[in-house]
């Protein structure tokens, strides 16, 4: 780490402590040449991934769009906060460990209506309702039954 002072590339680590929710380390250090002390952060470098939507456009991934899905599909519904975060960290952890550039916004939506299924039936109906954009009533009834099925074996 090159001193802001005097360029000297010579430092050393007074105090660390963690920072940002334990994302970052904050480091206090002091010049070996010049004796001034001044704090650095250590963060870890993220590879930005891509979203393909349907039309074809790309935007950067943003965990807050699924939070805000999820936390729209669950209003008035009794699922606590930290399970709507754990929800969406998961899914972002999921996607970035995928390893790929890109994802497309059909994963994505696949991934929130698999953990949706498991946290609520009512929000998981309500996030497919619209994801899945259905057409008529008969669409919508054949996704439920699908859940009746599956929850009767």
């Amino acid at each position: 780490m090159r001193c802001m002072y005097c360029d000297c590339t010579e430092s050393k680590v007074i105090d660390s402590r963690s920072a940002d929710d334990d994302r970052t380390i904050r480091r206090r250090r002091e010049c070996i040449g010049c004796g001034r002390r001044f704090t650095t952060y250590e963060t870890i470098e993220v590879t930005p991934v891509l979203v393909v939507k349907s039309d074809g456009n790309r935007q950067a991934f943003d965990v807050g769009k699924i939070k805000r899905g999820i936390v729209k599909a669950c209003e008035k519904r009794p699922v606590p906060a930290d399970k709507i975060d754990r929800l969406a960290e998961e899914i972002a952890k999921r996607v970035y460990n995928s390893m790929e550039s890109e994802v497309t916004s059909k994963e994505i939506g696949e991934l929130v209506m698999e953990g949706l299924k498991e946290l609520d039936e009512v929000a998981y109906v309500r996030y497919a309702s619209v994801y899945r954009s259905f057409k008529d009533i008969s669409s919508f009834m054949a996704e439920l039954q699908k859940m009746m099925e599956k929850k009767g074996n």
